[in-house]
């Protein structure tokens, strides 16, 4: 487990410390446009692509608002080259920098695009060990779909880190105390992606949303109820996280899967955890009394040490053997 010290052992500073201070080399990337089945795409970035001869791939799944860009992808990217991993990102629709096709985007459990991607990388590379990463609502997504999968699911482990389990509870505390401001970050591209879809759709034809309504929104649970409930076909956003979160799902889980969650995370509150009755037998769960939300740094702020991604590698570097 993590040993932060100092200012380390603050969450604020765990979780804010990597996108704001960490320099790292970038990892080479090869991107691969990958088509859906509703004719919309996603955007998968390659580091270590396997040629012809087999290698364990690990597919990495981004937070809200993340990309390629985001610290922890790069970081966890090396780490895992390091180890002889493959892996690849798949950017949720929308995330690559280039607006997606369609008036929908992706939630917090849309399972159905990653499900698309897994089973294409199934098919494409047979002989390759399939291994998934999911970072917050990355997390809770890989989570649930493993429990709808159950033994069907072609991967064989699993890491889900800062995973908001319950969609309520983490929508609500993030309205609180300092945590307005995570709020008010990720709101920003939310909406500014949403005034897009305006200028490229008769949005109001079906949102009981004006344009000019979308810069008043003020949280993300405004957000889901004006926006990402309706258009994903839920009947409230009160729905839409009862249906999604991860939570309920555990228990189904028939691969190894590592969940990794801090106490302190500014985006949840303990709450959230789930009971032993509540998982499956095949789960880990390390819980940090530090590490704020996706941070999971020991050391100093002079020397941090980034203990989250090499936990990762070493946990599936565990299950491939």
């Amino acid at each position: 487990m993590i040993t932060p010290k100092g200012l380390l052992k603050n969450r604020h500073i765990q979780t804010l410390y990597a996108p704001l201070f960490r320099r790292q080399p970038t990892p080479e990337v090869t991107a691969q446009h990958f088509e859906l089945g509703d004719g919309d795409f996603v955007e998968c970035y390659w580091h270590e692509r396997p040629p012809t001869t087999p290698k364990p791939i690990v597919i990495l799944f981004h937070g809200l608002a993340g990309s390629f860009e985001s610290p922890y992808i790069q970081g966890v990217m090396r780490t895992l080259a390091e180890r002889g991993f493959a892996s690849v990102l798949m950017h949720f629709r929308g995330c690559a920098g280039a607006d997606n096709r369609l008036q929908r985007a992706y939630h917090s459990g849309d399972t159905a695009d990653a499900k698309a991607w897994i089973d294409h990388l199934h098919y494409t590379y047979p002989l390759s060990h399939l291994y998934a990463v999911g970072y917050s609502i990355g997390g809770n997504m890989l989570l649930k779909l493993l429990g709808e999968e159950r033994e069907q699911t072609p991967l064989r482990g699993a890491v889900s880190i800062s995973a908001p389990l319950d969609l309520d509870i983490s929508a609500k505390t993030i309205t609180q105390g300092f945590a307005k401001f995570y709020q008010r970050h990720l709101l920003k591209p939310l909406k500014a992606t949403l005034l897009r879809k305006y200028q490229q759709f008769d949005m109001g034809s079906v949102l009981q949303m004006k344009e000019e309504q979308v810069s008043q929104i003020k949280t993300i649970e405004e957000f889901d109820q004006c926006y990402t409930a309706p258009i994903h076909g839920f009947a409230s956003a009160s729905e839409y996280y009862r249906r999604c979160s991860a939570k309920p799902f555990l228990r189904h889980i028939t691969i190894p899967t590592l969940i990794i969650s801090a106490l302190d995370d500014p985006f949840m509150t303990p709450e959230i955890l789930p009971t032993p009755q509540e998982t499956s037998l095949t789960i880990t769960f390390d819980l940090s009394q530090y590490g704020g939300h996706v941070g999971f740094i020991s050391g100093t702020l002079l020397r941090p040490h980034y203990w989250l991604e090499e936990r990762i590698a070493e946990y599936l570097d565990g299950v491939e053997g």
